[in-house]
This record gives structure tokens, sequence and C-alpha cells, in this order.
């Protein structure tokens, strides 16, 4: 710090005065503030930290790499069970459900990239998925106007209901698995409740009803056509589960009453017809996908409010997400984990575009296999992407490939730069009687052990763990798995044929006989 010494004009010296100095301001990246926050913090409390962000994975030092990635930016797998059409990611986020052409529903472990279990009863492509609160229940509708509700617990059909048109989609009320919602081609959507063998249907509305005062004959005739028009393909159920969000044909969005099935909001959002609805955790933000080549997001209010004004509802647009040089139409959309971010499928395009919600800026887009990826779903937890391919049917996934933490797999080592002098404990090396050790051993044989952790902890939700399947033929089929030897399988390689349980015969190689020519010494 400068000090510049001053005299008066009697010529006494005057105590110093200090200058201040010019500080550099540096401007810091999101990213960047995130990271001095979560260096400043002491490292007994870094638990707590992550615990307060969500991260609730047993081993903290494997999510510190989580932390400074917010999206995924390489193909990090590719799984493949048949040809799938729609992933779905259960609540927890340790199983991915992928439904096929064939009717078969799979279920996927991430952490071994294995077949859990396979659902068989549905004879059509699967359209869409969702899975209960608890993770126990998993609801798959197809094109063969049926929609099943699974219990994984022995892999049995629950329930299942019969339709009198193909379905859209289904979806699961957030908090009781016995009631559902499904989209109907060409009819009107249905409220369903299983709770009792036989099931009770409630049709939804797709438009408001009109008032008939003053109006004349030909007036109604037109108004009912107009309404005729009218269909529902996208619904979803509200966080709570008292109302519902449709999107229907002609671009409208209307909010019903799960209670009285009546509309009580509707406007018209989009230009064309909205064909994906999804919602935050939080249920505070909307996002909606329609053929109007325009991915939009609203802040959706409180509608659990017990002075709610049917007419002062307000649906406010937040962003708008095109590509205006490509003008390229979007398969579908999906929120992150923790709604910052919006990804979408590009149609007759392989690339995955990434948005930012906060600026409405094009943050990343990602490169893939060279095929055009269809549903896409985000990991509730952590910056994965899964998305099947529409020529292949393989399932491909986007992560963060962080490096290998070897301290992590014994807490007590440290990793450093360089060598340590290590001064050794006076009784660290000691030589115990066989006796006490023995005594130890026993000791420690007595106390019980949880290798799974403590799952059922702090939840309104009973836990559900996936049973463990030791039959081959129940986890995979037969023509997954090829015969190498005596007691020996290996999955199928794409290069070996689909049809049969054997690997493709290669013709015999065909005998070249070699003509040598002699050269004749002159």
């Amino acid at each position: 710090m400068e000090v510049r010494e001053r005299q008066s004009a009697t010529g006494k010296r005057l105590q110093p005065t200090p200058q201040p100095q010019h500080r550099q301001h540096r401007t810091f990246s999101p990213r960047d503030r995130g990271s001095i926050l979560y260096a400043r913090i002491r490292k007994t409390d870094r638990q707590k930290f992550l615990k307060n962000l969500g991260i609730t994975t047993m081993n903290l030092l494997l999510a510190e790499d989580y932390l400074l990635q917010d999206y995924p930016e390489h193909i990090t797998n590719t799984i493949r069970s048949g040809h799938s059409t729609c992933v779905r990611f259960n609540r927890k986020g340790d199983f991915l459900a992928s439904g096929r052409v064939d009717g078969t529903v799979v279920i996927w472990d991430l952490e071994t990239m294995g077949v859990a279990r396979k659902l068989r009863g549905h004879f059509k492509n699967i359209t869409s998925l969702s899975w209960s609160r608890c993770g126990r229940y998993l609801l798959s509708a197809c094109q063969a106007w049926k929609v099943i509700l699974w219990d994984l617990q022995d892999g049995s059909k629950y329930r299942e209901v019969r339709f009198r048109a193909p379905v859209y989609g289904a979806e699961l009320h957030p908090m009781h698995h016995h009631q559902f919602v499904a989209a109907l081609f060409e009819e009107q959507p249905m409220l369903v409740d299983v709770t009792d063998p036989v099931e009770v249907r409630h049709i939804l509305p797709s438009v408001e009803k009109r008032s008939d005062d003053g109006a004349d004959t030909p007036t109604k005739e037109e108004y009912a056509k107009q309404d005729a028009s009218h269909r529902t393909t996208a619904i979803v159920y509200t966080a709570t589960g008292e109302h519902l969000l449709a999107g229907t044909t002609k671009g409208r969005l209307n909010i019903i009453d799960a209670t009285t099935h009546e509309i009580i909001y509707s406007e018209k959002i989009a230009g064309g017809v909205i064909t994906t609805l999804r919602l935050t955790d939080s249920g505070k933000e909307l996002l909606v996908n329609a053929q109007d080549r325009t991915i939009r997001t609203f802040k959706v209010p409180d509608l659990t409010s017990a002075d709610l004004d049917p007419d002062t509802i307000q649906i406010p647009l937040e962003h708008k997400f095109q590509d205006l040089v490509n003008r390229l139409s979007w398969n579908h959309a999906a929120f992150s984990s923790t709604g910052e971010y919006v990804a979408a499928s590009t149609f007759n395009n392989h690339e995955l575009y990434i948005w930012e919600r906060g600026h409405g800026s094009l943050v990343r887009m990602l490169e893939g296999p060279k095929e055009e990826q269809g549903v896409i779903e985000w990991h509730p937890h952590k910056p994965l992407l899964a998305a099947c391919g529409l020529e292949t049917g393989r399932i491909n996934i986007w992560s963060v490939t962080s490096p290998q933490r070897w301290s992590a797999l014994a807490p007590d080592f440290v990793e450093v730069e360089e060598n340590v002098e290590y001064i050794e404990k006076e009784d660290e090396f000691d030589i115990h009687p066989h006796e006490e050790i023995q005594k130890r051993r026993l000791d420690a044989e007595d106390e019980d052990v949880d290798v799974l952790g403590d799952a059922g902890a702090g939840g309104d939700v009973a836990p559900f763990r996936m049973p463990v399947l030791f039959n081959l033929g129940e986890s995979d089929s037969e023509e997954e798995f090829v015969n190498v030897g005596l007691g020996t399988l290996r999955r199928k390689s794409p290069d070996d044929q689909d049809d049969g349980g054997s690997v493709a015969e290669k013709p015999p190689a065909k005998k070249t006989v070699t003509q040598r020519t002699r050269t004749r010494k002159r």
C-alpha cells in the first residue's frame, strides 16, 4: 500500500494517508462460482453440502466430478435388446425401462448395464412407459389398444386395461399407482382407476363446454364439427396429482381438474400438434414440444392454493428453443435433473441439442452414431442422457467421463502429488496374541452388516429392491446369446444373425493353388 506524506503550511509533519489501490475485478462463470463455493467448504461439511444438493450416492468421492459438469459431453455406452422405441428412468435412477417394437419391456440395471428383467404381454410397438413413485410398478402402453400395469416384484401383470383405440401415451398418478390417465388415438382421453378388480373409467374433455345461449342450429353444428376435430395427444399429471395438463391437436393446453373432470383453463400455446409434455420434479416448469419446430418452456402457477380462481390463471411463456438456420423439427424433448437445461433430439438428424434455460442459449450439440435419435430421457440425478436410435433400435447413453479415483475404493487413503515421509506409530505393527485376534474375529461375525445401505431412511415411500434373477433364460432371451462351447455362452454381436440361437456359419474357405513359375538360367 502506497503511503504519501503531507506537510502543512506551518511546516509541521502530518500523519501519512494511505492511498487505496485499484483491484482488478475478475468475472466468474456460474460453473467457476460453483467450484469456488464447493472448494471453500470444509471437508467435514461436504457431505451435508452434497446432501442438500440431492446427491445421495454411497461414495461421495465419486460424486465430486459431477459437480463440475451439469450436462453430458460424450457417448459412453451403447446397450441393445431388440429394437427399442422408448425409454424411461425410474425415480431413484438405478433402473432404465425400454419398450421394444415387438411389445417386450426390458428393465436395465444401470450399475452393470445388463438386463434385470423382461416383461412380455404386449404384441405391438410400445408407445410409452411410466414408473410408480416407489419403483415397484411400471405402466406400459402399446399400439394394440392395451395398457398393462406390471408388478416388478415377480414380473407379473398387476392390472390390464383394453381400450377401443391405440394409445398415444399413459401416465401413472404421482402418488397412487392404482390411477393413470391415457391419451387415445382419435378418442377422448380417459382417467382410469384400477383399485378394484373392475376398473372405473372417466372420459376427460378435450375442449371447453360452450354456452348454448343465443346460438342457432347451424352455429351449433359448426361448433360440434370444430370440437370433434380436437383430440388430446399428450397428457401428464401435475406434481401433486390434483390436476392434469393436456395438449391437443390444435396446439391448445388444457388444465383439467382430476376430481371434477372438467377443464378449468385452456389456451392456444403452439401452432401445431403438441407431441410432448414434461414437468420438472418441482412441477413449476412445463416443457412443450409441438410440430411447429419450436420447443417452449412455461411457468406453471400453484394450482393447489385454496383461493384458486380459474379466471385468473396465467401460464407465462419463458423461452422458445428453435433452430432458425436449419429449421429443424424436434422428435422429443426432456428437462435435465435440475431443470436448468433442455435437451432435444432432431428430426432427420443425428445430433442432440442442449440449451440452458437461464438465458435460452445453446450450450452443447452432442455427437453420436450416424443415425436419427427418437425418444430421449435425462437421468433424474446425474448428467446422463439416454436416447433410442430409430434405425438400429440401440439405446445410446451420453455421460461425463470422470477420471479414476483410486482413493474412493479405500477412504482411509489420500492421493498425494509427491512422496510424503511417513512416521510410523509406536503400536502400529505390534504382534497381538492369537486368542485376542480370534475373539475380535468372532465378535465381528456377530454384527449385522447391511451391504445395500440404508435405502429406506428419510422417505415417505416404502423402499423397493428389484429381485435378483439367477436364471439366464428369464433375464435374457435366447436370441441374444449364442453357445460357443459346453456350458459357455456369450452375448451375440451385431454381426451375427438375429434369427436362431447359433452363430452364423461362415462358408468354407476355398483352397487356392499358387502356380510356381520356373525361370531358366541362360
